[in-house]
């Protein structure tokens, strides 16, 4: 099975990455807030230059500081992670994955969108 670019991050790399989608731009000094158990100042900013580095990150200057910014969007980043969730968690089953979304406590739906829903499995149904 061909790894995509997610899958083949460090677990710090991981969050670190999760931290800059949630934000859309970081400083190191906000990703070291965000982080559970983070490491030191300066092993946090190695680990996000080495993300830029990999092609993950960009960097622009904002006063003193860089903040970081993903190369990717969130949806192009989106559909490895949930892969992985997917494989992981639900033995690469949608139905599971979604089943199990449908479950969650906080998963109160509006009329819109189970509405959203039924048209994106109605559209499946038409394409299979």
């Amino acid at each position: 099975m061909k790894k995509d670019w997610y899958t083949t991050l460090s677990r710090r790399e991981r969050q670190i990455m999760d931290i800059v989608y949630q934000h859309g731009s970081v400083s190191v000094g906000e990703v070291i807030e965000e982080m559970h158990d983070a490491p030191t100042y300066s092993s946090v900013r190695a680990l996000m230059n080495i993300l830029k580095d990999k092609g993950h990150l960009k960097t622009k200057k904002k006063g003193a500081r860089y903040q970081y910014l993903p190369t990717r969007t969130r949806k192009e980043a989106a559909r490895p992670a949930l892969k992985r969730v997917m494989e992981t968690f639900f033995d690469n089953s949608v139905e599971k994955t979604v089943a199990a979304l449908l479950r969650t406590a906080d998963a109160d739906l509006s009329e819109q969108e189970l509405e959203r829903l039924s048209e994106l499995i109605n559209k499946a149904k038409n394409q299979g």
